[in-house]
């Protein structure tokens, strides 16, 4: 006896292992390009061996400090972690089903019955005690059970990926809000100092205009002038409070103030390496999301198509009955009892061969979508890259602008201090210059803000290609379950 149930489960198990439905994945091949149309060795430097993370090349701790906050506070990342939970025992709950189910239960019943029913002689009370080990085993023979959890498996990996494109957005986020409120920053001093500067001159004309050297309508186009820029300030100020409120939230605080440890100016634009390698989008989050999703959306075919498949399942039951509890273990009172079901579909009236196709139709928008996913982000990068040259050169023109306007500027007034021409030449002058002096702190910014959607295009610092953004901010692995 002991021999045969040992043959038949060696038998089981041999059919278990060799029955799998349903096709193994193989990553698809996709098309993609071999470099970066956009790679300008111009603007790139040497890869850097500096195991620091990417914004530390900004040089500001305040911006370092912000980023340790956000990834301890905020919302949406604790939210992201929650579902890698979730996702990690709706995973050990599918694997279960693979595994035998083994309970007991433990019983005590007392009762009377009617005497005009029995005679005399019998007692009418009675009592019955017992206790019952069961266990139950679904035989996975055609692989439903295995399939069922590599699609739960690469499901958990979906949401572990979506936990880190949840990070790398933040510290994205992060990084652009802090530029932008420098860039406010840098646009309110210049505004502010514009207006200083037109005060003065202000001041001034309605010196020159008492003692009658100047007509009334140079003095009503100076103070215009001065005007002008005062009601540049208010919008300013409206948008850094605005920036200030939304990156609050983003760091998980109450809106209020933001603390600054560096200007716009100041800021030192972290070096790209030359010729950055394609492999790199191998690791972002999306694509490698979108992948399990394919990787699970192919299994669920072999869970479908198993079920065209008889479920073999083997119950057992043991225990003990008596109705005296100190003879309840007696080997007398044992009772045992051992099943095995057989149970499949004859006719389902298409159902189950519609199930296969609707699994079969899912790994097709799977696969389209893998690949539209890669291209998608080759398409970012190319993009922040263009970004990336076509706003350092703006940069650097606006920059020999402002220096020639500047230079206008003084000339524009010695032009006018000794007769050459009227104000108007010198107001036409400060107001180009005020213009330049803007675009160019904004473009200061666009230029710092492009080297921050490279980051996230690539899914990661561009220095390491095994890069973890929470554990490069920690030092710690952020501790999520595998």
């Amino acid at each position: 006896m002991n021999r045969g149930a040992s043959c038949f489960t060696a038998l089981a198990l041999c059919l278990t292992a060799g029955c799998v439905q349903g096709p193994n994945y193989e990553r698809p091949t996709v098309e993609v390009p071999a470099s970066y149309r956009y790679t300008d060795q111009a603007y790139m430097l040497p890869a850097s061996t500096d195991s620091h993370a990417w914004w530390n090349g900004l040089s500001d701790p305040v911006l370092d400090g912000l980023i340790r906050e956000t990834l301890a506070n905020n919302r949406d990342l604790r939210i992201a972690t929650a579902r890698v939970d979730e996702f990690t025992a709706i995973l050990a709950g599918t694997r279960s089903q693979g595994l035998p189910q083994v309970g007991y239960g433990v019983s005590g019943n007392r009762q009377r019955a009617s005497e005009e029913k029995l005679p005399a002689l019998i007692d009418p009370y009675s009592t019955t005690w017992s206790s019952v080990l069961s266990a139950s085993w679904e035989i996975d023979l055609w692989g439903r059970i295995r399939r069922e959890t590599e699609a739960a498996r690469a499901n958990l990996l979906v949401t572990e990926e979506a936990r880190r494109g949840v990070v790398l957005t933040l510290i994205s986020s992060v990084v652009l809000s802090y530029v932008t409120l420098l860039d406010l920053d840098e646009q309110l001093r210049v505004t502010e100092a514009t207006v200083a500067g037109r005060r003065e001159n202000v001041d001034i004309f309605e010196k020159r205009l008492a003692r009658g050297w100047i007509s009334e309508f140079e003095m009503s186009q100076v103070r215009g002038e001065y005007e002008a820029a005062v009601a540049q300030l208010p919008p300013f100020n409206q948008a850094i409070a605005e920036q200030e409120h939304a990156l609050s939230v983003i760091l998980g605080r109450n809106p209020g103030p933001i603390g600054r440890g560096s200007t716009l100016n100041a800021l030192q634009a972290p070096p790209i390496p030359a010729g950055l390698p394609s492999d790199l989008l191998v690791r972002r989050p999306d694509i490698l999301a979108a992948e399990q999703q394919l990787v699970a959306s192919n299994a669920l075919i072999g869970a479908a198509r198993a079920l065209f498949f008889p479920r073999i399942s083997l119950t057992g039951l043991f225990g003990f009955v008596s109705s005296d509890l100190g003879r309840l273990f007696s080997g007398s009172a044992n009772t045992w009892s051992f099943t095995g079901d057989v149970a499949g579909p004859i006719y389902t009236g298409g159902g189950l061969t519609a199930a296969v196709d609707q699994a079969e139709a899912r790994k097709d928008q799977s696969l389209a979508n893998y690949e539209l996913t890669i291209q998608n982000a080759f398409r970012d990068v190319e993009d922040s890259l263009s970004d990336i040259r076509t706003s350092r050169e703006l940069v650097a023109t606006l920059q020999r602008r402002v220096a020639t306007l500047s230079r206008g500027v003084e000339l524009a007034r010695q032009r006018y201090e000794n007769g050459y021409s009227d104000y108007l030449e010198v107001l036409d002058t400060e107001r180009s210059l005020f213009s330049a002096e803007l675009q160019l702190a904004s473009a200061q910014g666009d230029y710092l803000r492009a080297i921050v959607n490279l980051y996230r295009a690539l899914g990661g610092d561009w220095t390491d290609a095994n890069y973890d953004p929470q554990t490069a901010v920690s030092g710690q692995p952020d501790g999520s379950k595998e």
